[in-house]
């Protein structure tokens, strides 16, 4: 019985967690199998960390501001290394956190590299451990995903994000190599710390995907603060040593760093799951799933990141419960992935949820769009007047006065967007917006006052 689960979960990360506590609340015997670190790549290797390094980078430019309001300061010198290392201790921390959690509730952590042995049954290895054989009634599968390299000379020789996590000291100049929100955000954290960066973008723009208008607010928020920025440049070969790099790109150019970010884009980890013993159906890299996060096998489900749908945590969180609460809760519920939230944590930081400008016009043709925006320099930086001015922009489909999208760029964007998110899930209007009393003095009264 040891080895004998109602559910038996692979991958400790948000959504395998969040899946795994909540069956156990409801009285399921569950296990959940981790070869690194619990927490995932959010707690270990994303999300927090990263958030912890954006609050960091951004003193420099506090310092700034402090002169202005009359407070006599020297210049600020960043020490990237110190604030790495207690970025670490701060994650280990939290990883502490969420093993007492598995015990407090009830689930079994079994620890190692899980592989599909048959139907119900999975394979655990650890190192320097006898492989040990498990099974469940049923499984679900929640490994994530991991960042993937380009196939260029000399690219091991390149970081991808989960290496800049463990780095002792920052380079003076380092070449970013993406134009997602990736490499935006570590752009904006290494500009803050002091580091020269040079950013190399495939295409012509910025966060694709992203409001046009909102991205080139970031863009130049990130140009003001001395990124340069380089589109349809692609690197061939990454040469020298760690420490002493040259970049080599399409174009002929010898770009010369001390380290270099391969922010290239993710893929679900599928290496070693050996899916087809039991069946699971795969395309294009990622696990196919249904409504109810089954996958072709009924008994097997997956949420979050290896589906490669909408990748990001607090969806891979509701994905899980959403599983649990199905099929051990009574409670049958689908997660809604039309409407989340998103922001880019870039200086200036960038939020928005629902429809940009071009989705909407896309979806409902220019004549049924109406768009309404506000673009000023916020009271914090009236006597600074630092960076870019905010940009708040609200799309509305016209013949029912919807609200459709909501976008922000400037200081705490993803604290208010995540209040707007809850007015666009009720349907809300312009109207609406309009109905609503202005807070005063406050950049977020401009949604319910813009005309």
């Amino acid at each position: 019985m040891d080895d004998c689960f109602d559910l038996l979960v692979i991958g400790a990360g948000s959504g395998g967690l969040a899946a795994a506590k909540r069956a156990a609340s409801y009285g399921v015997r569950v296990a959940i199998v981790e070869g690194d670190r619990v927490g995932g790549t959010c707690v270990i290797r994303g999300c927090v960390p990263k958030k912890l390094l954006v609050y960091g980078s951004a003193f420099g430019h506090l310092a700034e501001d402090a002169r202005a309001y009359g407070w006599q300061c020297s210049a600020p010198v960043p020490q990237g290394g110190v604030l790495l290392q207690r970025v670490r201790d701060e994650v280990m921390r939290l990883e502490g956190i969420h093993r007492q959690g598995l015990i407090k509730a009830g689930v079994s952590l079994v620890e190692g590299w899980a592989r599909l042995s048959g139907p119900h049954c999975v394979e655990v290895n650890a190192s320097g451990q006898p492989a040990r054989s498990l099974q469940a009634d049923r499984l679900l599968i929640a490994v994530g995903g991991r960042p993937q390299r380009p196939s260029i000379p000399g690219v091991e020789l390149a970081w991808v994000s989960d290496d800049l996590f463990l780095l002792e000291t920052l380079p003076q100049r380092v070449v970013i190599v993406g134009a997602g929100f990736i490499a935006c955000e570590v752009a904006a954290i290494l500009l803050g710390l002091g580091v020269q960066v040079c950013q190399l973008v495939r295409g012509n723009q910025l966060l694709k995907g992203f409001d046009r208008e909102a991205v080139a607010v970031v863009q130049e928020g990130l140009l003001a603060d001395g990124l340069e920025l380089r589109f349809q440049q692609q690197p061939i070969a990454i040469e020298g040593e760690p420490g002493a790099l040259t970049v080599r790109t399409r174009s002929g150019e010898a770009l010369a760093c001390g380290g270099v970010l391969l922010a290239t884009g993710r893929r679900p980890l599928l290496q070693g799951l050996d899916l087809e013993a039991a069946g699971v159906a795969v395309a294009d890299e990622r696990i196919l799933v249904d409504g109810d996060q089954a996958t072709s096998v009924p008994h097997i489900y997956a949420v979050g990141d290896v589906t490669d749908r909408v990748n990001l945590t607090p969806v891979a969180i509701d994905e899980g419960r959403a599983f649990a609460d199905t099929i051990y809760g009574g409670k049958p519920r689908r997660v809604n992935h039309d409407l989340v939230a998103k922001a880019v944590f870039s200086q200036p930081e960038l939020a928005t949820v629902g429809l940009s400008e071009e989705e909407a016009i896309e979806r409902f043709g220019s004549n049924f769009i109406e768009v309404h925006r506000a673009r000023f320099r916020a009271m914090a930086q009236a006597l600074p007047q630092r960076g870019p001015r905010n940009l708040l922009k609200l799309v509305v489909h016209r013949p029912d006065d919807r609200v459709l999208g909501c976008h922000m760029v400037g200081e705490h964007s993803a604290e208010i967007i995540q209040m707007a998110a809850i007015a666009l899930g009720m349907g809300a209007t312009k109207a609406d917006f309009d109905r609503t009393m202005a807070l005063h003095p406050t950049v977020a009264e401009e949604f319910v006052t813009m005309a």
